[in-house]
């Protein structure tokens, strides 16, 4: 029988403000949830550990922001990103339209310092607005269209698809280093 092994990666959290990460990364890491929204300058990290088939996982989740003010960190700050989360908001406001728009942006970014790494996209504030009205279609096209791991139905308050979504992202690291 073999030791336990030990796996470090560092997940980019990335999307447009005010759309969520860092109320994503609270919910999962820590089960909590405040409804004031304070502005990430720059960027935070978050670490978590878990243990999987005995072996103990070590996560350092960089919340980037996610305002332009801070478009010159990002390179140094995505440097070494085992995996990436994009988040945008499903509120049918500006800021949900704009978020979903600027996807793109986002996955290019990231892939211009990384390369190709794991990347799941959340689709936060779910407990926002009618879920039975939602169409899936325009999400299934994002995922095809950048080979997506997936996404998720996400809520950092009520934490709906929050640990299913983080853990499906984990796992794949997970695995995809132990082969």
């Amino acid at each position: 029988m073999t030791g336990a092994q030990k796996f470090r990666f560092k997940i980019s959290v990335i999307g447009d403000g005010q759309v969520g990460k860092t109320s994503l990364i609270k919910k999962f890491t820590k089960g909590s949830f405040k409804k004031d929204y304070i502005k990430t300058i720059g960027a935070q990290f978050s670490k978590y550990e878990k243990e999987i088939d005995g072996d103990e996982i070590r996560l350092i989740f960089w919340d980037i922001a996610g305002q332009d003010d801070f478009l010159f960190l990002r390179p140094s700050f995505y440097k070494e990103s085992g995996a990436a989360i994009i988040v945008f908001s499903l509120e049918e406001n500006e800021l949900g339209k704009r978020s979903f728009e600027h996807i793109n942006n986002w996955y290019e970014n990231i892939k211009k310092f990384c390369g190709e790494i794991p990347i799941i996209l959340f689709a936060n504030k779910v407990d926002l607005i009618e879920e039975d009205n939602l169409d899936n279609s325009e999400f299934q096209k994002m995922i095809t269209k950048h080979s997506f791991l997936g996404y998720y139905l996400t809520s950092a308050k009520t934490g709906q698809g929050v640990h299913d979504a983080f853990n499906t992202l984990i796992n794949e690291l997970y695995y995809k280093s132990k082969t």
